[in-house]
């Protein structure tokens, strides 16, 4: 088994015009030899993402699913300026070479930025590593730690100043969330009524010091050194980068962190190895997180509420794409199922809460 993360065929309906994608390259990357060999990455459920394989030179390519998309939702040029201009205060991201506004091309805007081969974890720890607890430990703090470490660049240093606007953030979020879920709800989807108001009810302040957030912070967006799998060499998925409050993205990265103990309906779900020997728990990783970041968290609860509900609008909104015959992939059949699991979840943790 293949460690490094893997392509394949390319699913029907996503083509790309080799011979285009290969003259636009050689314009704008010196030096550029050979024909490119296209495959495509098969995880994700957003953009698109395919590997470009010149005989010397690997690239990535992203671009906008097909069908209908949400609006300001998958924007290139955003994405690619904020590969561009991060990398100089957070070294693991990728590089980006070039920026296609021309959809003429591909009947879409897209960008090529370098490939960083190495380990992605997706499902399950791969025996092949051989982790023991403690090793497993130590890498889910080291990825905490980066998640920390972003939270922290000073993104008007990087030119991102403008990338958002924090104050109001979290009501932007709450509110904005269920307008987009309610826009892309179908008939048999769950209205998730009473978690609305609750988020609206209980919506805290703004963190005094918002960060740049990445929005999909998870072990399946981290590229780990295939020579050394304890050091994290990459982060991916950009597309929904923003200034605003950390706590908020905490709050994502809480809604799949699914742990060990949880039942088995959500360990159906579970895309990333957070059950694992040695994974901590989701109110360890809070307890991580605010010991490295010095503060503290009082209501982790309301933010992975928060989480939980904006997975469930993603999900939403990518199986609304399927249920209108938009996008013909398989895989989106069932979120509608997901959808109503997160909702249950979500009850479940407004029960218990002391908020």
């Amino acid at each position: 088994m293949a460690l490094t993360d893997q392509t394949s065929r390319i699913r029907e309906g996503e083509e790309l015009p080799t011979e285009t994608i290969d003259q636009y390259l050689k314009a704008h990357i010196p030096e550029l030899e050979g024909v490119p060999n296209i495959s495509q990455f098969p995880g994700g459920a957003s953009n698109l993402t395919y590997l470009l394989e010149y005989p010397k030179q690997e690239f990535v390519l992203r671009r906008p699913p097909f069908g209908h998309k949400a609006k300001s939702a998958h924007d290139m040029g955003r994405e690619y300026r904020i590969l561009n201009q991060l990398n100089a205060g957070f070294p693991y991201c990728p590089k980006a070479y070039a920026y296609c506004t021309d959809v003429s091309l591909i009947g879409a805007e897209f960008y090529v930025m370098e490939r960083v081969k190495g380990i992605i974890l997706r499902e399950d720890m791969p025996a092949e590593l051989g982790f023991t607890p403690e090793q497993t430990t130590a890498l889910c703090k080291s990825f905490i730690d980066k998640f920390v470490d972003l939270h922290n660049i000073d993104y008007n240093a990087c030119g991102l100043g403008d990338l958002g606007k924090p104050e109001g953030y979290v009501q932007r979020q709450i509110n904005g969330w269920i307008d987009r879920y309610e826009r892309a709800i179908t008939a048999d989807a769950p209205a998730w009524e009473p978690v609305k108001a609750w988020l609206r009810d209980k919506m805290p302040a703004d963190h005094p010091k918002p960060g740049i957030i990445h929005n999909d912070y998870r072990f399946d967006n981290v590229i780990l050194n295939p020579n050394n799998p304890m050091e994290i060499i990459g982060v991916l998925d950009w597309e929904m980068t923003t200034l605003g409050d950390p706590l908020m993205d905490l709050g994502n990265t809480l809604a799949y962190w699914i742990e060990a103990t949880d039942p088995q309906p959500m360990q159906l779900i579970r895309k990333q190895p957070s059950n694992a020997p040695g994974m901590l728990t989701r109110q360890q990783f809070v307890d991580y997180y605010a010991e490295r970041a010095g503060i503290r968290i009082d209501n982790f609860e309301y933010y992975y509420t928060y989480g939980l509900f904006r997975l469930a609008a993603i999900v939403q909104q990518i199986y609304y794409r399927y249920f209108h015959g938009q996008t013909q992939d398989k895989r989106f059949a069932k979120f509608v199922q997901m959808n109503a699991l997160l909702e249950q979840v979500s009850l479940q943790v407004i029960n218990n809460s002391k908020l």
